[in-house]
């Protein structure tokens, strides 16, 4: 099974950590799983950018970035090559590590 390294992130994972999950599970379900509570406003549906995050190691080993990913991830905070929606990724075979940004879009949050 992979292992998903989240590297420290104030808010949602102080310490960092890694978890071992199943491949074929997304990212976003693994961090929710255990009790990492990244912002998730459109409930993984790919219709919002609050569960972004930027793959530090691993990227080609998630699955293939579709149309719609790539159109919402234009939206958000601090885009970089290897940003990818938490929910739309997919664990393959190989470890990745993740960096949740400091800041998201989420109109709901900001009020």
């Amino acid at each position: 099974m992979p292992i998903i390294k989240i590297l420290p992130h104030a808010e949602y994972c102080p310490e960092g950590k890694s978890l071992t999950v199943p491949a074929g599970t997304s990212i976003c379900e693994a961090l929710l799983d255990n009790h990492i509570d990244i912002e998730h406003a459109c409930d993984q549906v790919c219709a919002c950018t609050t569960c972004h995050v930027i793959v530090r190691e691993g990227f080609a080993s998630l699955s293939e970035m579709e149309e719609g990913e790539e159109d919402m991830l234009d939206r958000a905070w601090g885009l970089e090559a290897n940003s990818r929606l938490s929910c739309q990724a997919i664990l393959g075979q190989k470890d990745v590590t993740v960096e949740i940004p400091k800041y998201s879009i989420n109109h709901a949050k900001e009020g």
